[in-house]
């Protein structure tokens, strides 16, 4: 899993989003981002979380944050998401899973008894010089927000 951790230097990376526009990390200097890597789109904790972070999206804004939301689904299925739940942040379809991989949040996973490979559910905080401010793998997608900023 994961082996990076607070105040190390945030892996570059360079993605698209849901419409097809390249993302990368340098996008974000100079400005706070929560980066939060879910499992699927459209699935209930992974609605939960987008939603409780699209609730508070303002709350971020006011603060310094951006938010920038990752899975390995297709760029249609991300544009659905946020079409569905009126999600104001971008989300990156890492089909090839260069982001996931890079942040370490792919591995094996335990559901109902059976083990297979899949994303961790984690967020990383990351200050404006790239940074990592915080690192959340207990995920509590209904209060979210509270746990990043407090």
């Amino acid at each position: 899993m994961t082996t990076l951790k607070i105040g190390d230097k945030a892996p570059n990376f360079t993605s698209v989003d849901e419409k097809g526009n390249t993302v990368k990390l340098e996008d974000y200097e100079g400005k706070k981002l929560v980066l939060f890597f879910y499992p699927k789109a459209s699935t209930p904790g992974c609605t939960a979380e987008a939603c409780d972070l699209r609730d508070n999206y303002q709350s971020f804004l006011a603060k310094g944050y951006d938010v920038l939301g990752v899975s390995a689904d297709s760029a249609k299925r991300q544009q659905n998401f946020i079409t569905k739940n009126e999600l104001p942040f971008p989300l990156l379809a890492d089909e090839d899973k260069t982001v996931i991989s890079a942040f370490g949040v792919w591995g094996p996973k335990k559901f109902m008894g059976r083990e297979y490979d899949g994303i961790h559910r984690t967020t990383f905080v990351i200050d404006e010089k790239g940074i990592i401010e915080d690192v959340i793998s207990k995920v509590k997608t209904k209060e979210h927000t509270k746990q990043i900023l407090g």
